[in-house]
């Protein structure tokens, strides 16, 4: 049976992933949706995303790439979904549980539901009651601009059902793709929420004027209150210093595609938080995180310096340059 694999989102990312899933060699059926009908119209005239990743050539049949949700769900047996976790609920809105009813739902969100403070297989699982063995998370590190390159990358590929995880990881791999396989997804997608905060926090650090040594520090302490706090949520034998955990937040929080270390950046440099966000026009998934994060960490109460440090400057109007320096005061 040819696998139907549809993306639910259009930015960077999905472009990126709609890149490996057509250089994968295994046949399978590709759908796409996204709410820009500009967009769709550019794809199927020029075969490129005029927005995320332009260089990348899109290898999808026209009738594949729609804005109708409904369609493209029904269409397919594995849905990837890629909008910016503070717009999957209105992205969802007319979707029922009998519509996700048998699909193997995949997130690359990197980010928690606002108002729900869920994690997205959390709240796919709650929501549309989904099977958590249903749901896997694609994590890092790897940032959809070096797929673009074709430079080489790691994906890990997590779901409670190992064999749904082996699975989905062959339909990714490539000759610049490489694929790990976990049963943690509930420490990955939390550790790929946190690094975002925490790139946030190096992006701040470096506007205010600290160098690379403190930067090490700040990491160094970022990785600790990862493991102390997934410790806490979901506590298995997981070996924190593995690229799905330590990497991800390496990269997000040193490359310069992070799109959260740009933010946290200008936020240091004394830019508003909505100013930086219309300059950037994209979303920092760590600003929505910094407060979901400070709101479920009430139930845990993990301490969480850095984190706590970043809700301050975003939510609370904290100077970034005095957080970060009480923040050096309790680091080590």
């Amino acid at each position: 049976m040819i696998p139907k694999i549809a993306m639910i989102g259009g930015g960077s990312w999905a472009t990126a992933i709609i890149k490996m899933l057509a250089d994968n060699t295994i046949e399978k059926e590709i759908f796409w949706w996204m709410r820009n009908e500009e967009a769709i119209a550019h794809i199927k005239a020029f075969k490129h995303n005029p927005n995320y990743l332009s260089s990348v050539e899109i290898k999808l049949p026209d009738a594949n790439i729609s804005n109708d949700i409904s369609s493209i769900i029904a269409a397919a047996d594995y849905l990837i979904l890629n909008v910016p976790a503070a717009f999957l609920k209105e992205t969802l809105k007319d979707i029922k549980s009998a519509d996700l009813k048998g699909k193997k739902i995949i997130s690359a969100i990197k980010g928690i539901v606002p108002d729900e403070n869920l994690i997205i297989g959390e709240f796919i699982n709650q929501k549309f009651d989904v099977p958590l063995n249903d749901i896997v998370v694609i994590s890092g590190p790897c940032h959809a601009e070096e797929v673009a390159l074709e430079k080489l990358s790691y994906l890990t590929i997590a779901s409670m059902d190992v064999e749904l995880a082996s699975d989905f990881a062959n339909v990714l791999n490539t000759r610049y793709i490489k694929t790990n396989v976990s049963d943690d997804i509930f420490g990955t997608e939390y550790a790929a929420v946190l690094k975002n905060i925490y790139a946030v926090a190096s992006g701040i650090c470096h506007g205010v004027g600290y160098g690379d040594n403190f930067q090490a520090v700040l990491i160094s302490n970022a990785i600790r209150e990862i493991k102390s706090f997934v410790d806490a949520v979901h506590p298995i034998d997981r070996d924190i210093m593995e690229s799905a955990y330590l990497g991800d937040l390496m990269v997000t929080a040193y490359s310069q595609f992070s799109r959260n270390r740009t933010f946290g950046n200008m936020i240091g440099k004394g830019y508003t938080v909505k100013s930086a966000q219309l300059e950037m026009n994209m979303i920092a998934e760590g600003y929505y995180a910094a407060s979901c994060m400070h709101h479920i960490n009430q139930k845990y109460k993990v301490s969480m310096p850095i984190s706590e440090a970043v809700y301050h400057i975003l939510y609370e109007n904290a100077s970034p340059a005095r957080e970060m320096r009480l923040l050096t005061e309790q680091l080590n």
